[in-house]
C-alpha cells in the first residue's frame, strides 16, 4: 500500500505500532513483535508524542487523526477525546455527550473498536459503578494508564 506508513515504539506497556496514511494517524495498537517500518511525518510525530506521554511530559495529544469507522463510531471517538487526562467517564456519560442516552451498549461497542489506543483515550472509560471494564489492550494496561495519569493530578 503506497498510502500506508508505520513505525514502532517501545513503551512501558510493550511494543506499540503507530500507523498512518498521508492525512494522519490511522491506528495505534499493541503488538508482540516489530516488523519492517515505513515511517512518515505522522508516525514520527505520533511516536514522539507517545514517548512524551509515557515520560509524563504530555497530557494532550495534538495529532491529525484518520480513524476508519462508521459515522456513529466516529462520533463516539470524538467524544472520547473530550475526556481529559487524569479523568474518567462512563459509557453512559459518553452516550449523553453524543445526545443518545439509549446507546450505552453501542457506545461500549464503538469504544472497543477504537483503532487509536491511548491517543483516543478509550482507556479512560469505566463502568458506571467505577469498575474497570474491558480494554482491547488488556485490563492490566488500562489500570497502568489510569494510574499513571492520576499521578500527575
Amino acid at each position: 500500500m503506497l498510502n500506508h506508513f508505520n513505525q514502532f515504539l517501545e513503551s512501558p506497556l510493550g511494543v506499540l505500532e503507530v500507523t498512518a496514511c498521508n492525512d494522519g494517524i490511522t491506528a495505534v495498537k499493541f503488538c508482540e513483535t516489530k516488523a519492517e517500518q515505513r515511517p512518515n511525518s505522522h508516525t514520527q510525530q505520533g511516536c514522539e508524542q507517545l514517548s512524551a506521554y509515557f515520560a509524563n511530559k504530555l497530557t494532550a495529544f495534538s495529532l491529525p487523526l484518520c480513524p476508519r469507522g462508521t459515522p456513529f463510531q466516529q462520533q463516539v471517538w470524538q467524544a472520547l477525546q473530550q475526556v481529559c487526562y487524569g479523568q474518567t467517564a462512563s459509557y453512559a456519560d459518553i452516550a449523553r455527550r453524543i445526545q443518545n442516552t439509549k446507546a450505552v451498549r453501542a457506545v461500549g461497542m464503538a469504544n472497543g473498536r477504537n483503532p487509536i489506543a491511548i491517543i483516543v483515550p478509550c482507556h479512560r472509560i469505566i463502568g458506571s459503578n467505577g469498575s474497570l471494564t474491558g480494554y482491547a489492550g488488556g485490563l492490566e494496561r488500562k489500570a497502568y494508564l489510569l494510574k499513571m495519569e492520576k499521578k500527575e493530578q
